[in-house]
């Protein structure tokens, strides 16, 4: 492969009789841009995998906070069952994921394939993720000024114009959501979770949201007609970007039903041209009006009802940094999330479990929150685009 990142796997037969098993594990010498962690290594990091050691949970397994060898920090995820992957299957998708290196993607240290475990080792990410630090219930102490929301912007765009620009083959992260950007202790923004639907069946039924019981971060297409393609995380990335500035969640039923939907809110104000209205309060005075509000733009741009007319990632990443224009004309009313969950009626359901899936880190546990939505019945294509 070449034109962007490429990865090596190398297999050797071990010369190992005396333990009767041909299992493919057997057969692993070398895994280049991963290491091999044994399951009782990863046990005594965690102390047995402890509740108390427990910093997230969602739709594709546990996160635990471990001690390495090394004295090393790690995020260490445990898939869950629906993980089934023979071993060299599991070990070649590793290998594609942990060569995929960014300042702005989560690090992947290696991976435990022993026996039936299938455990993802990260590095250690001191600041939680942004749904726990700026958008959950309970603010941290965490401050976030202008300046380092457009940090947090600009760093996640430039993570996922990678994974989409940069990559062979590009990689659709499927799940860009607040609790899946997790901040270093320079609040350096990081991707986490990037490449793990491919880890799991296509048939798989559940999609990971950060509002359970809502379509939240779902681009139109994919969540209606199961349109998986790279304009769908740019929706979600819009939906993102309209957060960090106002510094709420996308959907809060806690609020009068006209407040509720953030996507909605931020249209209306964009028509009566009062968009500065809905910048985080946090901020008081110490934001720029102007860049405010074409930030809001941009996430409106990028939530526009028909792919064709969101714009690359790349060309995301240079309206965030004033590279090149934003023009309001290209803006028209995107898909609002309350007209989305209308086509519920439609006579063609199917059920779905819909859950946080948040894989928080930090230094309590969130558990797993689920409900039961029905929509039209979806195909999930792989995380691997090649056709866009």
């Amino acid at each position: 492969m070449c034109g962007g990142t490429c990865f090596n796997l190398c297999f050797k037969r071990k010369a190992s009789p005396a333990r009767g098993t041909t299992d493919v594990e057997e057969e692993v010498s070398t895994i280049e841009n991963a290491r091999l962690y044994g399951y009782k290594e990863l046990r005594i990091a965690t102390k047995d995998f402890s509740p108390a050691n427990k910093i997230g949970e969602g739709g594709f397994g546990s996160v635990f906070k471990g001690r390495l060898k090394d004295g090393s920090l790690a995020a260490i995820k445990v898939l869950s069952a629906e993980s089934n992957q023979g071993v060299r299957e599991f070990l070649t998708e590793i290998v594609t994921i942990s060569g995929v290196e960014h300042e702005n993607l989560v690090k992947l240290y290696g991976c435990c394939a022993e026996g039936n475990h299938r455990i993802l080792v990260y590095g250690y990410l001191e600041n939680n993720s942004l749904a726990q630090t700026l958008l959950g219930g309970h603010r941290s102490s965490i401050q976030f000024s202008w300046r380092m929301r457009i940090k947090i912007c600009i760093g996640v765009a430039r993570g996922l114009a990678f994974l989409h620009e940069e990559v062979r083959p590009h990689i659709i992260h499927r799940d860009i959501k607040a609790s899946n950007v997790l901040l270093d202790k320079d609040l350096t923004p990081k991707i986490s979770d990037f490449g793990l639907a491919k880890l799991f069946p296509p048939n798989l039924t559940h999609i990971t949201t950060h509002v359970a019981g809502t379509f939240g971060y779902l681009a139109p297409e994919y969540a209606i007609r199961g349109q998986l393609t790279r304009k769908a995380d740019i929706y979600s990335f819009g939906i993102l970007l309209l957060e960090i500035v106002s510094g709420r969640c996308n959907t809060n039923k806690q609020l009068p039903v006209e407040e509720q939907f953030l996507l909605e809110r931020v249209w209306i104000h964009y028509k009566k041209g009062e968009l500065a209205q809905l910048v985080d309060a946090d901020l008081g005075s110490d934001f720029d009006v102007d860049e405010a509000s074409r930030y809001l733009k941009i996430g409106l741009l990028c939530t526009q009802d028909m792919p064709k007319n969101r714009p690359s990632m790349s060309s995301v990443v240079k309206m965030l940094t004033g590279e090149i224009d934003l023009d309001d004309r290209q803006i028209s009313k995107p898909t609002l999330i309350e007209e989305l969950m209308g086509l519920r009626t439609n006579k063609n359901k199917k059920s779905y479990t819909i859950s946080d899936g948040s894989g928080k880190q930090g230094n309590s546990s969130s558990s797993e929150n689920t409900t039961m939505m029905t929509y039209p019945s979806m195909s999930f294509t792989s995380i691997y685009d090649r056709s866009i």
